[in-house]
């Protein structure tokens, strides 16, 4: 399926820097950039994040007695690499008694709550130590400090009205807090609180000349958890993105990030920030959705290129699982929004869609598909366990609706039909009885009946001339990256006419180009587009496309990813 959209071009098109090659000087420049980026690790904001002295602090502490550390994550991408990232990190300073744990998203919920905290009592915590979470966990964080349990939360996502009450909270985005750099994952963070402990200890003289630990080493862990995780693409990140991807590049990594992009067909060599996002983290994600993070977690931490290799297998696997359910979750989603298109008088403010054979872990995903599609608010509801009269939602917003603000809005406008939610912008989660979707379904629209939505833009670079179409200008724009959210990949708008077309790999449309007013014969592939292959299309077509680099078969050559097709201009 492939989007028909109105073109908007980026202002400041008219800019260039000096340094680079042309087309990937107006890019930048059009993205804010005011001379080319440096991202050496020398220009990286250095450790000055609220809480990182009391959290050294007791982390030294618990090094030097030998206290029982246990790192707890989370399961998504970004808080398995933030957990093998401190495992690695605490191990080569000198932490012995350490131990790490991940909450299940099935049994425990997010974050450390109380469940959880009962059960790692069995360990005997002297300090636990939380990775991409902890900083709305009030309960299970009283509890473990009830029971003896020093508590330090790193964490990087928005805090409630009452923090918990923690040795130390080490997050950007805590009311006061003055770091640069407010996007940090929650991987970066306690890449931060690594920096910063190492000065702490190295203070106290507590490394024998030249064994101190290097942290770069562990870069690559950032790379793939920063990208995973969605979170915006800043100057920062984008240093810290691009010094993991370099790494990977040189052969420089962990065996499990290695096996992780390998088992996928991916040549080190040539690995991107969109490797991070759609190969690497997506094995990831599958084994938190459908299992246990823990299997991502160890393939993280594998010392040898065997067990890694063992372990992206088994990851590998269940993410083809994920795929084939979210296929068939994905089906009978787009059926319902069918029906319920063809009941409805008018265009469909939101959708809110159901089925009992749902799996919950899946369910963001499927909402996130058709947000993509409709660009219409989306919640996908499961069991939240099979036969539970208890569901599990999962909202999804298009840009311009703040997800989590229109849960809020309905939790005040019925209160008590929504159990549990929390999220941000994009994103949310829920909890309500079975007997209460009905009566969401009508809330939820309510809420949106009076909301005008503008037509479904999309910016990009502008057009590119017959001459830039080349190897040299895709290469050009590759170097120019890393590219991700709030960066985004550069984007070109162009008519071409058709010269061939055939459906590869199932679903996906092949095709050869040629720029309206002549010029070189391209490659172009439009993912997920099969369908188009027997349909009539405009002449020349018009399109959205992404200019990139194709390595098949020893053959090097430029290449269109067709990412639109284009309704027409959108106003300014």
């Amino acid at each position: 399926m492939i989007r028909r959209v109105y073109i908007r071009r980026r202002k400041g098109l008219e800019r260039q820097l000096e340094g680079v090659h042309p087309v990937a000087g107006r890019v930048l420049a059009a993205r804010g950039a005011i001379e080319v980026p440096d991202y050496s690790l020398a220009r990286l904001l250095p450790p000055m994040l609220g809480g990182l002295d009391a959290a050294c602090g007791l982390l030294a502490d618990a090094i030097a007695r030998n206290a029982r550390i246990v790192v707890v994550g989370d399961f998504d991408a970004d808080g398995a690499t933030g957990t093998a990232l401190a495992v690695h990190g605490l191990g080569a300073m000198g932490a012995a008694n350490l131990h790490w744990r991940v909450p299940d998203r099935f049994r425990h919920g997010y974050g450390l709550g109380v469940a959880l905290v009962e059960e790692l009592g069995a360990l005997k915590p002297d300090l636990v130590l939380t990775v991409d979470q902890g900083v709305s966990s009030i309960n299970g964080i009283a509890l473990a400090r009830e029971r003896g349990m020093q508590v330090i939360v790193t964490d990087h996502h928005l805090p409630g009205e009452t923090l918990p009450a923690a040795d130390a909270i080490v997050n950007p985005n805590l009311p006061g807090e003055t770091f640069g750099s407010k996007a940090l994952a929650g991987v970066g963070v306690m890449f931060y609180l690594l920096m910063a402990l190492r000065s702490h200890l190295r203070e106290l003289g507590r490394f024998e000349r030249g064994r101190e630990p290097r942290l770069d080493r562990w870069l690559d862990l950032v790379a793939l958890g920063t990208v995973a995780d969605l979170v915006p693409l800043d100057e920062n990140n984008r240093r810290l993105v691009q010094q993991g991807l370099l790494r990977i590049r040189a052969g420089r990594c962990l065996p499990g990030i290695r096996a992780l992009l390998e088992v996928a067909g991916r040549n080190l060599r040539h690995v991107d920030a969109a490797d991070m996002g759609f190969v690497a983290g997506p094995r990831l994600n599958a084994a938190g959705r459908l299992e246990d993070m823990g299997i991502g977690i160890r393939c993280l931490l594998a010392e040898s290129e065997r067990e890694a290799a063992e372990l992206a297998g088994q990851l590998d696997a269940l993410n083809r699982e994920r795929q084939s359910l979210q296929a068939d979750m994905q089906a009978t989603a787009e059926a319902q929004a069918r029906a319920l298109a063809e009941q409805a008088a008018d265009d469909l403010p939101g959708l809110c869609v159901y089925d009992a054979d749902w799996h919950q872990g899946v369910v963001g995903l499927v909402a996130g598909r058709l947000v993509e599609h409709l660009q219409r608010p989306v919640v996908a509801f499961a069991p939240a366990e099979a036969g539970s009269r208890e569901l599990k939602g999962s909202g999804r917003s298009p840009a311009g609706v703040h997800m989590r603000d229109l849960l809020v809005a309905i939790d005040a406008a019925r209160p008590g039909l929504i159990d549990r939610f929390g999220g941000h912008a994009r994103a949310a989660g829920l909890s309500l009885a079975a007997g209460r979707l009905d009566a969401f379904r009508e809330a939820f629209h309510e809420q949106l009946a009076e909301r005008v939505f503008k037509p479904d833009r999309v910016e990009t670079d502008g057009a590119l001339a017959a001459e830039e179409l080349t190897l040299e200008t895709a290469n050009a724009l590759a170097a120019a990256g890393p590219w991700g959210q709030g960066w985004p990949e550069p984007l070109f708008d162009g008519r071409f006419h058709v010269l061939e077309r055939r459906i590869v790999g199932a679903s996906h449309l092949r095709l050869r180009l040629q720029p309206e007013g002549g010029g070189p014969v391209l490659d172009a592939i439009a993912f997920g587009a099969g369908s188009l292959c027997h349909q009539e299309l405009p002449e020349p077509l018009p399109v959205i496309y992404g200019l990139e680099v194709n390595r098949w078969r020893g053959r090097v050559t430029p290449q269109l990813r067709i990412r639109y097709l284009v309704e027409g201009r959108a106003s300014q």
